[in-house]
């Protein structure tokens, strides 16, 4: 007991809008569903943790991390009501400081504890899409400060982890953890696999769909890096760790769970480093930058591509480091900036085009990375920025109209943002007519996509709308976005335009 108030434990409490007595019940309540009948909480004993830090004995923290998330429809894990033994109450084990105190990163063994645990919660959660009062995203300053000299310094699989005398010995982790027994090659092949239906199903159709079946992947995958495997494969297994966290949070990202996503883009950063790869760490980081510039924090998107380029060493590959450059174009376009953009986009070409005369083979992550890729960021960033400057539209429209020439592959969600930045685009030119053409081919793929960040931009594309609104084409328009668009989603749902 440390004898100073749990303020995680009592900040998330307040937002829970319990009672001392009734958490009490329901932790009770709740331990006996997990199979722990003898346990008896009282309100005492509630007040003990919040008020002078206790850290309850297993199970009441796990028992506490799933009625929190239950009741805030968000994770909330062990760490985050501040009851790890480890450590001062309420900061994270062998992590945190004044100046970081979400303890990021954190211990190298607590990697996959991390992993499974925050799985896990977010398994449970049954209301899809409800982020829940007090979610809010890290800046991508404090992330960026606080895993700079983590993420320089050489990975921990074979020189700081813990020497376990037996090889095939299993560490206890978090809440429910999959019981999984050793594996060889061929399973990792198999999940290796698994990774690339799952991206190309997200590419098709959005994050929405497979989501779950994403993290319950990564959940058991957590469980097998319990074990302590020979190096060649804990070090593959890290990388399909990586790999399903970074789909997890792209995923989440695609359906509105932000915070979320942040935490998996984290974790997927510390399962490569773990596995010795940090170009795949920096890519993760990237995934980070690019949700802030989503939400409209282009400032937070540059420190953490910072922190990608510069953690990734040497080792980043020209076609990498061109789309990292993508991302802080339109990063810069975001914040009107079109001398700089125009420079990072020249570099960005330049990078794409040694890259391919190279004849490198890229890593599977980088595999979806094409021309049309290329294209279509190039579009997104001259739309962006012809908020500003209305002469870039027609950039815009010859990125555009290049990226969707070589859309034949099946990503129907990278089409739709191309067929939204061609759309919008046109409206800025003063061409509504071909603007109406591209946004009626955006609205026929949109209903069978489970990416609301598609329907995100559709409003930004919406708003373009209004200065043409006394055209009859124009007018069904807007009532067929209207009609199309999704219902808001609780309070933090997006209501349909006016």
């Amino acid at each position: 007991m440390s004898g100073q108030p749990n303020t995680r434990l009592s900040d998330l409490f307040g937002l829970a809008g319990w009672s001392k007595g009734e958490l009490a019940r329901l932790v009770n309540r709740q331990a006996a569903a997990m199979g722990h009948p003898q346990l008896a909480t009282d309100t005492s004993r509630v007040r003990r943790w919040i008020d002078m830090g206790e850290i309850p004995r297993d199970p009441v923290p796990r028992v506490l991390a799933a009625l929190f998330t239950e009741r805030l429809g968000r994770v909330v894990t062990i760490e985050d009501l501040g009851l790890v033994r480890h450590g001062r109450t309420g900061k994270r084990p062998r992590g945190g400081s004044a100046e970081h105190p979400d303890g990021v990163p954190w211990a190298p063994e607590r990697t996959a504890e991390v992993l499974t645990e925050f799985t896990g919660m977010d398994l449970m959660l049954n209301r899809r899409g409800l982020v829940g009062a007090g979610a809010a995203l890290s800046a991508g300053s404090a992330l960026s400060s606080a895993m700079h000299d983590w993420l320089h310094t050489d990975p921990a699989l074979t020189t700081d982890a813990p020497r376990i005398d037996h090889p095939l010995h299993a560490d206890s982790v978090g809440f429910d953890r999959y019981e999984a027994a050793p594996i060889g090659s061929q399973e990792i092949e198999e999940l290796e696999r698994s990774v690339e239906v799952f991206r190309a199903w997200d590419a098709a159709r959005g994050g929405g769909l497979q989501r779950k079946a994403v993290v319950g992947q990564l959940n058991e995958v957590g469980g097998m890096l319990a074990y302590h495997h020979p190096p060649h494969l804990q070090r593959r297994l890290w990388g399909v760790a990586a790999n399903l966290a970074v789909l997890a949070g792209w995923m989440s990202h695609d359906v509105g769970l932000e915070p979320t996503a942040q935490k998996y883009f984290v974790i997927a950063a510390h399962a490569a480093r773990e596995g010795g790869d940090r170009p795949r760490a920096g890519e993760a980081l990237s995934r980070a930058a690019r949700q802030m510039v989503h939400l409209g924090r282009p400032d937070d998107a540059l420190d953490l591509l910072k922190l990608a380029q510069s953690g990734s060493g040497g080792e980043l590959l020209p076609r990498t480091r061109a789309m990292f450059h993508t991302i802080e174009a339109w990063a810069q376009a975001s914040m009107g900036k079109g001398q700089a953009m125009r420079r990072t986009l020249g570099r960005a070409e330049d990078l794409f085009v040694s890259d391919r005369g190279a004849d490198l083979e890229q890593p599977d992550w980088m595999q979806t990375f094409k021309d049309e890729d290329l294209y279509g960021m190039q579009a997104l960033a001259y739309r962006t920025l012809a908020e500003f400057e209305p002469g870039a539209a027609a950039h815009a429209q010859h990125y555009a109209e290049k990226a969707l020439s070589l859309r034949v592959d099946g990503r129907e969600r990278s089409k739709i943002f191309d067929h939204l930045s061609m759309a919008s685009a046109c409206f800025i030119a003063d061409d509504p007519e071909q603007a109406d053409r591209y946004a009626r081919l955006a609205l026929m793929s949109m209903g069978s996509n489970s990416s609301r960040r598609t329907w995100d931009r559709l409003r930004q594309m919406y708003r373009l709308t209004a200065e043409y609104s006394s055209y009859p084409r124009i007018q069904v328009l807007r009532e067929e976005i209207r009609q199309a668009l999704p219902r808001p989603r609780g309070k933090g749902g997006n209501s349909a335009p006016a």
